[in-house]
C-alpha cells in the first residue's frame, strides 16, 4: 500500500510462529513496506521444557532462527530488541504480587498494555511506522464518527473465527492504539491461516501452538512462584463457608475459584458431595470451599474499567460480557461506578467469576471494554 508514491511502514511483532508470519506475508503481499520485530523477553534461569535455557517461549533460539528465515524469503529487515528488564518490571513482578494478593491474573493483559502496543509501539513510531501489525484473531473497524460508550471512530472487534478470538486480551487498547493497530489474520479461522503459510511456504505452517505463559521455564506457575517468591505461599485452613475447618491447604496462590482437584479436605469431614473452592480469603489465609450449588455469582465488581472508546458511559448499559477467556458470553447490565469501577449483575449466575480475571464486555462483536474482577465486596 502506497500513500503519495510512497509505502506505508508498518512493524509486524514477530515470534517465529504461524500466525505472526501468516500477518508478516498478508502485509508485504498487499504492498506495505513491513520491518519484522521480535522482542527479547525475561524468562526464569534453567531449562525450559522444550530444551531451550535462560529462554522465554515466544523468544526462544529455534523461534528467533524461524523468524529471521521467514523476514529473509519475504525480502523484509528483521531486527530482535532486547525488552527483557521492562517485561520483568511490567509483566511478571505483577504477576506475581497479584498472586501475593491471593487474586488470579491474566499477564496477556500487562503485556498488551505495556510491552506490545507501549514499548515496541513507541520503537516502531521512532523508526517511522504507521502501524503495529501483530498475529491476534481480532479486528478493528474504522467508522468516522462522534466518541461514545458504545461507538467510537475505531471500533475492537472480535476475530472472525469464534475457537480462536483473542479480542479478549485487546480489551486494554484505547482510541490512540486503535488507530495503529493492524491484525491480518483476524478475518480468517485458523485453518485458513495455516492454509495461507502453506501457499505462502512458511516453514511455521505445521507448527503446534503453547498454551503455558511465555515466561514459565518449566511449565508449571505453581513451581515458578515456589522458585521466585517463596514466601507467599503458606498452608492454612481449609473451611465451608459456615467456618468449619475441613483440611490444611498448601498456600493460596495453588487455588483458583471453581477448582476441586487438589484440595487437601479430611477423609472425616462431613460433606457427602464433591467440594469446590469458592472464596481464597487472604485476610484470614484461609480457602473457603462448598458444594456446586454454592458456586456461581450474580454480581461482580470490576475495578480500573477501561473503555475502548475511550468514553465511560453515563447510564447503564445492557451488554454481555465474558469472566474469562474461554468463558461464555452472557447477558449482563454495566452500570459504571465514580471510582472508575463498573458494577455487573448478570442475567445468570456465573460460576467462574475470579478476583483479578479480566471481565470484558461486548456490544455484539464490539468490545466495550473490561476491566479486573475484584475481591467480593
Amino acid at each position: 500500500m502506497t500513500v503519495t508514491g510512497k509505502k506505508v511502514r508498518v512493524v509486524v511483532a514477530m515470534s517465529g510462529g504461524v500466525d505472526s508470519s501468516v500477518a508478516a506475508a498478508l502485509l508485504v503481499q498487499q504492498g506495505y513496506e513491513v520491518i519484522g520485530i521480535m522482542l527479547r523477553l525475561w524468562a526464569e534461569e534453567g531449562n525450559n521444557t522444550y530444551g531451550a535455557p535462560n529462554s522465554n517461549r515466544c523468544c526462544a533460539p529455534e523461534a528467533v532462527a524461524d523468524a529471521r528465515a521467514i523476514a529473509q524469503g519475504l525480502g523484509i529487515p528483521f531486527y530482535d530488541i532486547h525488552a527483557e528488564s521492562i517485561f520483568k518490571q511490567r509483566v511478571v513482578d505483577p504477576w506475581i504480587d497479584a498472586y501475593a494478593d491471593a487474586v488470579t491474573p491474566n499477564p496477556c493483559f500487562n503485556c498488551n498494555r505495556s510491552i506490545r502496543f507501549g514499548f515496541l509501539m513507541q520503537r516502531a513510531l521512532a523508526i517511522g511506522a504507521e502501524f503495529l501489525a501483530t498475529g491476534h484473531y481480532a479486528r478493528v473497524e474504522h467508522t468516522p464518527g462522534e466518541p461514545g460508550a458504545l461507538s467510537a471512530p475505531y471500533r475492537l472487534l472480535k476475530g472472525l473465527d469464534a475457537k480462536k478470538d483473542q479480542s479478549y486480551v485487546l480489551h486494554v487498547l484505547g482510541q490512540r492504539d486503535l488507530a495503529r493497530a493492524m491484525f491480518p489474520c483476524g478475518r480468517f479461522t485458523k485453518p485458513e491461516v495455516r492454509e495461507l503459510a502453506r501457499r505462502f511456504g512458511l516453514p511455521t505452517a505445521e507448527r503446534a501452538e503453547s498454551q503455558d505463559l511465555c515466561f514459565l521455564t518449566q511449565g508449571d506457575y505453581r513451581g515458578f512462584l515456589a522458585r521466585q517468591a517463596p514466601d507467599i505461599a503458606q498452608p492454612g485452613p481449609i473451611l465451608t463457608a459456615s467456618g468449619a475447618e475441613i483440611g490444611t491447604h498448601d498456600g493460596l496462590p495453588h487455588y483458583t475459584v471453581g477448582q476441586r482437584k487438589g484440595l487437601n479436605i479430611s477423609p472425616h469431614s462431613a460433606s457427602s458431595e464433591p467440594l469446590y473452592v469458592l472464596k481464597l480469603d487472604p485476610a484470614h489465609n484461609a480457602l473457603i470451599v462448598g458444594p456446586a450449588s454454592q458456586l456461581g455469582e450474580r454480581e461482580a465488581f470490576v475495578r480500573a474499567m477501561h473503555y475502548c472508546s475511550d468514553a465511560t458511559p453515563t447510564e447503564p448499559i445492557r451488554c454481555t460480557a465474558k469472566v474469562r477467556y474461554k468463558a461464555k458470553e452472557a447477558d449482563c447490565t454495566l452500570t459504571p461506578l465514580p471510582d472508575g469501577g463498573a458494577r455487573v449483575v448478570f442475567d445468570e449466575p456465573q460460576r467462574d467469576a475470579t478476583p483479578g480475571q479480566g471481565l470484558v464486555a461486548y456490544d455484539g462483536d464490539a468490545v466495550i471494554g473490561g476491566g479486573l474482577i475484584a475481591r467480593q465486596r
